[in-house]
């Protein structure tokens, strides 16, 4: 990479770990929580959904503004880090288990919905034909090693969530400064005139609309998984007769979301050889068959079961890159942003029912069922996306 494209890349990325800190602060926070006082019933499971839902909220105004394409993306990215810094950060002032703290993480969700799908235009803007999957695979690389990054604070940190919260906040405001020292890239293109139904034309479009069908199942499996698996490492350990203290899960959780940046950047490699669509069947077909094995690995000894997370972790979001990758490539010009901005929304809608669903299950029917229903999505995404395959841009023959 040229010295000027590099220097921007590596400023975009790591501005996205620390922004995305802010994703599952409140998730890896919980746990000491419900230690210090009690909790209203499903209080935890609202830490990361009110996140998911202020997500969804905010991409839907983003979207029919079409603000990733109207504004520049760096001032836009670097407001909403700061937005969503103080909004985490106001649950230090308030009491625990306070529902304004669900409103405060559904604050925050709303910020991010202009920092991640802006930061997918934002490096879109330096991609090539030939390295498009690997520079948004390093983009959502960071997304996943930000996401993780409040495990690896409560596995370090004493288990104090004041902690884990409050470095969240900070990271947040590390982002906003970093992105604005980035530039333009060379493929930023200018919005068209502003009309509320360029956000329909995600799916009047084949490629885009294929795309969006295949991410939607990927995200059916994600973030539901990223959202428990701290919680089933915990249980499998203590059905395994070896419950360790809480640092332990916590760190295997971040190892395992950890592990996930790896992937991505895996992924965009091997989807600039083999084609985005036929990585995105590999990857789902992978992290499907760990939802399935999930509940055979459940109490087993712990090295086995980290084992077969791990390989999760790298599955389930090898893929997630190339479908926003293949959306801005079939995307009109000049409105990749509020196309990626409109499937992103749709996505984490999706997210919210899987994230509740999963500890429903868990406690009627254990960790195994739990986990293999999350298997529907990856098959549904896989069929959607053979259907791209023959005719994927920038394809093998």
């Amino acid at each position: 990479m040229a010295g000027g494209k590099a220097r921007s890349l590596l400023l975009i990325v790591s501005a996205q770990v620390l922004a995305m800190a802010l994703w599952f602060s409140g998730t890896a926070a919980g746990p000491a929580m419900a230690r210090e006082a009690p909790l209203p019933p499903g209080f935890l499971a609202w830490q990361t959904g009110a996140v998911q839902l202020g997500f969804v909220l905010g991409t839907l105004g983003s979207a029919a503004l079409a603000l990733p394409d109207r504004l520049d993306p760096r001032r836009l990215i670097a407001a909403a880090s700061l937005l969503g810094a103080a909004a985490n950060a106001a649950i230090l002032l308030l009491p625990v288990g306070s529902p304004w703290a669900i409103a405060a993480r559904a604050a925050t969700g709303s910020a991010l919905a202009c920092v991640y799908p802006v930061g997918m235009k934002l490096a879109a803007g330096w991609a090539g034909r030939a390295d498009a999957g690997l520079v948004v695979g390093l983009l959502v690389g960071g997304l996943t090693l930000g996401s993780a990054s409040p495990h690896l604070v409560n596995a370090l940190g004493g288990m104090d969530w004041r902690a884990t919260v409050g470095a969240a906040s900070a990271a947040g405001v590390a982002a906003a400064a970093l992105v604005l020292c980035t530039r333009l890239g060379p493929g930023h293109a200018p919005a068209p005139p502003f009309r509320p139904g360029h956000a329909l034309l995600l799916f009047r479009n084949r490629g885009t609309r294929l795309a969006t069908l295949g991410y939607l199942g990927h995200m059916w499996e994600i973030y539901a998984m990223w959202a428990w698996v701290g919680a089933y490492l915990a249980a499998s350990f203590a059905a395994a007769g070896r419950a360790e203290e809480p640092g332990l899960a916590a760190l295997a959780a971040f190892a395992v979301m950890g592990a996930g940046a790896f992937g991505c950047i895996a992924g965009g490699l091997l989807a600039d050889r083999i084609g985005k669509a036929r990585l995105t069947i590999w990857a789902m077909a992978a992290s499907g068959a760990c939802c399935l094995l999930a509940g055979l690995a459940f109490g087993q000894a712990p090295a086995a079961t980290v084992a077969l997370c791990l390989v999760w972790g790298v599955a389930v979001v090898a893929d997630s890159a190339q479908f926003s990758a293949s959306v801005a490539e079939h995307a009109p010009p000049g409105l990749a942003g509020t196309m990626l901005t409109v499937q992103t929304c749709l996505g984490f809608a999706l997210t919210l029912p899987a994230i509740h669903l999963v500890p429903w299950l868990a406690e009627r029917a254990g960790w195994g069922w739990a986990f293999a229903a999350l298997a529907v999505g990856p098959a549904l995404g896989c069929a959607a996306m053979a259907r791209l395959v023959p005719g994927e841009a920038g394809a093998p023959g």
